[in-house]
């Protein structure tokens, strides 16, 4: 992290973004190089820490995330975006057209003309003792993301809904060996039960009580009343919660979001920019679109910084029209 935030440079900037994840980061270069003051605030919580590398970014596949974001504080500064270390608390339109102000935990408060939050979202994981541990790691939920990693290994499907046949089919394109753990999702229908067998997919019945773990690895899947099912990695549905915070602050409401019949999460809509409902604030990456990776996240803070500058460029228009009538 660049500075504290008690080392904010001034107290009224052309855009605050909150987050400096991926899409925040990409947001700040893209409005620093268009020569806007740009102050960037970060609780350092990226959701990708566990991780130990980014996949699927063309021109930065493998990168640990930690070296990706450092390297992205690095150029947005070199063009002199500001980053700072703070946890906003929340934001609040000022009287008439002033813009916003953003009050951080710690008491401080900034103003901005603009908005641009990426605060990306949480992953709630089903409570089986041992998945917070292996999240990352051994424990997964996304084949891109993981899938090439683990391929042709014995991979377990945690099933608590009714997603988890078509996790299980999907993952089928990476391995062999899958087996489809019912734990407390609904039973298969006939018709997955087919789809499932022709695929050679297992289903174990059963709860899932725990994880086995043997020299730092995951090893196997623990069943109620004691059978282990050696596994090396294990798939679960998470539930993605926006963090959402500060965009409620401002009168944004986030909605449910559906996948395959069963909601997956909540989010904050936009439109294609990633501009809110409310006028004058944005939002891109985790928090508006739940299944967006790293270079996607990126992509659409490029895209809202874009959108965010022509605003300003349309404000700074108006007014420059409006002084030279007056004089």
């Amino acid at each position: 992290m660049e500075s504290r935030s008690d080392d904010m440079k001034q107290q009224r900037y052309d855009v605050v973004i909150v987050g400096g994840g991926a899409a925040g980061l990409s947001g700040a270069l893209t409005l620093a190089r268009a020569r806007r003051s740009v102050l960037v605030i970060d609780a350092g919580e990226p959701r990708n820490a566990p991780a130990s590398h980014i996949h699927n970014y063309l021109g930065r596949e493998s990168t640990p995330p930690g070296e990706l974001l450092a390297i992205g504080r690095g150029e947005a500064a070199g063009y002199g975006a500001e980053i700072v270390e703070g946890r906003v608390a929340s934001a609040e339109r000022l009287p008439g057209e002033q813009g916003f102000r953003v009050a951080t935990e710690d008491g401080r408060s900034v103003e901005a003309r603009r908005l641009l939050v990426t605060t990306g979202l949480v992953d709630e994981l089903p409570p089986v003792p041992g998945l917070a541990e292996r999240w990352g790691c051994e424990v997964l939920h996304c084949p891109y993301c993981h899938g090439h990693e683990v391929a042709d290994r014995p991979i377990g499907v945690l099933a608590t809904g009714a997603f988890a046949v078509h996790q299980a089919l999907m993952w089928r394109q990476w391995s062999e060996d899958v087996t489809l753990f019912r734990h407390t999702g609904p039973e298969p229908t006939d018709a997955e039960y087919e789809e499932l067998a022709a695929r050679g997919v297992a289903v174990v019945d059963g709860e899932v009580t725990g994880l086995e773990v043997a020299d730092d690895r995951f090893t196997g899947v623990r069943l109620a009343g004691g059978p282990v099912i050696p596994r090396e990695a294990l798939v679960v549905q998470a539930r993605f919660v926006a963090r959402s915070a500060v965009l409620e602050s401002l009168g944004l409401v986030p909605v449910a979001q559906e996948m395959g019949g069963e909601v997956i999460g909540t989010y904050i809509p936009t439109d294609p920019t990633g501009a809110t409902e409310v006028p004058g604030v944005w939002a891109a990456g985790n928090v508006t679109r739940l299944t967006e990776q790293v270079i996607g996240a990126a992509a659409a803070g490029l895209m809202a910084a874009g959108a965010i500058n022509g605003d300003l460029i349309a404000e700074d228009t108006r007014n420059a029209v409006e002084a030279r009538r007056r004089g």
